[in-house]
């Protein structure tokens, strides 16, 4: 089986965008491609903003949700080299 995929997206107004991916990453393409353009539609029906301001806002909005979902992988390993640390001390005993 290949390896590869050629698959088209649209995001927003934009002309189609060609991609070569790895065919496991399909599924991930085509729902962030569904989550841009649901944000997109939604928000063109309720700001009235140029297009180019539009997608700056859409995003800015996916940027920040990718810093605060590294932040908190940041806790998440953190406690857990933590918690590590602690059972590693209780098993020392």
């Amino acid at each position: 089986m290949k390896d590869k995929l050629n698959i088209t997206i649209r995001i927003a107004n934009q002309p189609p965008i060609p991609l070569t991916i790895n065919r496991d990453e399909e599924e991930i393409i085509r729902q962030a491609e569904y989550n841009v353009n649901r944000l997109w539609n939604n928000w063109s029906e309720r700001f009235n903003t140029s297009p180019g301001a539009l997608l700056a806002m859409v995003a800015f909005q996916f940027a920040k949700l990718h810093a605060t979902q590294s932040a908190e992988q940041a806790r998440t390993v953190d406690t857990l080299k933590e918690l590590d640390a602690e059972l590693d001390r209780l098993l020392e005993r």
